[in-house]
């Protein structure tokens, strides 16, 4: 605040001293303006040092001891733990999780199987409205402990930015993938655009409280997400696509030239996953792997959704017959539901979770298909 008063005092003085200001009402005018934007500056600066941020833990692997830092009222906090010593229950400043060993489980691109399946897009930071939307769906339970027994429940990308609540959901998820495969279910998570743009240091999106969180640790924010980090390894294990029965998964959907040059799932997720992040290559992307990186990429593509440069609905079948399925299942298109396009062939399912009000699942179990509103009710998908 001292240096805000010293601030308006320099630039009156500044005013008082320029000779074109040749009139009272001259004078007058600039004085109120530059005192209303130091005013708003002062205002706002006060306010982001008043940022008191709960954040965390992320965690540093070195060898067999993990480094486990956290933020708790904006003090940066430490401690370190022995691999021989896991699992232990994590539990500082509001923040709690199980901090286990890396087992991470192998995903592939293709299941087939009795089972019901849940999918959901873009939840953007929002914790809350996302664990409301699944308990009342009876994906988790009360306590948010799985609850969908051997079923397959799909997220198809975008936990990161906009919303204040990433890092909770980053480590419920992953809490949860390992409860669903002890109860003979899956939960998949999917790589969608924004997960790529933070771990490659695209942070434009980032809420407020991540900037502060990085400015804390003095650490560029993606390097909370490194190849050596718990959740930074977690994430590059992850998949961009995922088929299930007869519905192919992704964040933004495929381009019907995968289709026309015969690319299989695996070499799609292969390729994809090699090229992911920029600074870890030892030569730039090219080829076909810089394509995949691009807008008509399956984080990227939007065309299920464009009447000009889009996909038609005879493209759209050469995709489903290609890939052998019936359905594409996309996010990374707002809606304000769950809906579908080119006659029920493509399901769209980011159901704007991201503003913080309102979201919805997809319910499939064998050929039915439900919207899964707020409050848990199941609406026939048309």
């Amino acid at each position: 605040m001292l240096i805000c008063s010293l601030m308006s005092y320099q630039l009156i003085v500044t005013i008082m001293q320029c000779k074109r200001i040749n009139t009272i009402k001259h004078l007058r005018l600039i004085l109120l303006l530059s005192l209303f934007f130091l005013f708003f500056s002062c205002h706002v600066t006060k306010a982001d040092d008043d940022m008191e941020v709960n954040d965390g833990p992320y965690i540093f692997k070195n060898n067999q001891e993990l480094e486990v830092n956290w933020l708790c009222q904006s003090a940066v906090v430490s401690l370190k733990v022995s691999v021989s010593k896991l699992p232990i229950y994590f539990d500082q400043c509001n923040l709690n999780m199980l901090i286990d060993r890396d087992t991470f489980l192998t995903d592939e691109v293709v299941y087939q199987g009795d089972y019901k399946v849940a999918a959901a897009s873009d939840f953007h930071g929002q914790y809350d409205l996302m664990k409301t939307l699944l308990i009342n769906n009876k994906i988790i339970d009360e306590k948010g402990d799985w609850a969908f027994g051997n079923g397959h429940f799909i997220i198809t990308g975008d936990v990161f930015d906009r919303g204040d609540k990433v890092t909770e959901i980053l480590w419920f998820l992953y809490e949860l993938e390992k409860q669903a495969e002890l109860a003979g279910g899956k939960l998949h998570l999917l790589l969608g655009n924004h997960e790529v743009m933070v771990l490659n240091g695209d942070l434009r999106y980032l809420h407020p409280k991540y900037v502060e969180t990085s400015r804390l640790f003095e650490q560029s924010f993606e390097k909370l997400y490194g190849k050596n980090t718990v959740l930074g390894a977690w994430l590059r294990s992850k998949s961009v696509l995922v088929k299930v029965n007869d519905m192919l998964f992704a964040h933004g959907g495929f381009h019907p030239s995968l289709a026309i040059e015969k690319r299989t799932l695996a070499d799609i997720n292969q390729v994809f996953k090699t090229n992911l992040v920029k600074a870890e290559l030892a030569q730039p992307r090219e080829g076909w792997g810089k394509y995949l990186h691009k807008k008509y990429g399956p984080i990227w593509y939007r065309g299920y959704f464009k009447k000009d440069d889009g996909a038609s609905d005879q493209e759209i079948d050469l995709l489903l017959k290609h890939f052998d399925i019936s359905h594409l299942v996309v996010g990374h298109t707002s809606q304000k539901q769950v809906e579908t396009r080119h006659q029920g062939k493509v399901i769209a399912i980011d159901s704007s979770i991201k503003n913080g009000e309102y979201g919805e699942l997809l319910l499939i179990d064998g050929n039915k298909k439900w919207r899964g509103t707020l409050t848990g009710e199941k609406v026939v998908l048309d």
